[in-house]
């Protein structure tokens, strides 16, 4: 299983599943970030957090912590 967390900056993923609970999950979906749609990995911060992705054409900044909720394919 490879997470937001893990792909590789330039490449564009496909979400396959968000998971967590609760209003963390919440959020993330709020955020666009839902099965099925496609995510670029635009940069990741120097020190590994946050990560900006673009997703359904705008910019978004992830934090790992959340990154790792989501399963990319």
């Amino acid at each position: 299983m490879s997470t937001l967390k893990d792909a590789k900056i330039g490449s564009t993923v496909k979400v396959k599943k968000v998971s967590g609970r609760g209003a963390i999950r919440k959020r993330i979906m709020d955020m666009g970030i839902t099965k099925g749609v496609d995510i670029y990995i635009r940069k990741v911060a120097p020190l590994g957090d946050p990560i900006e992705v673009t997703v359904r054409g705008y910019e978004l900044s992830v934090r790992k912590a959340d990154a790792e909720m989501v399963e990319i394919e």
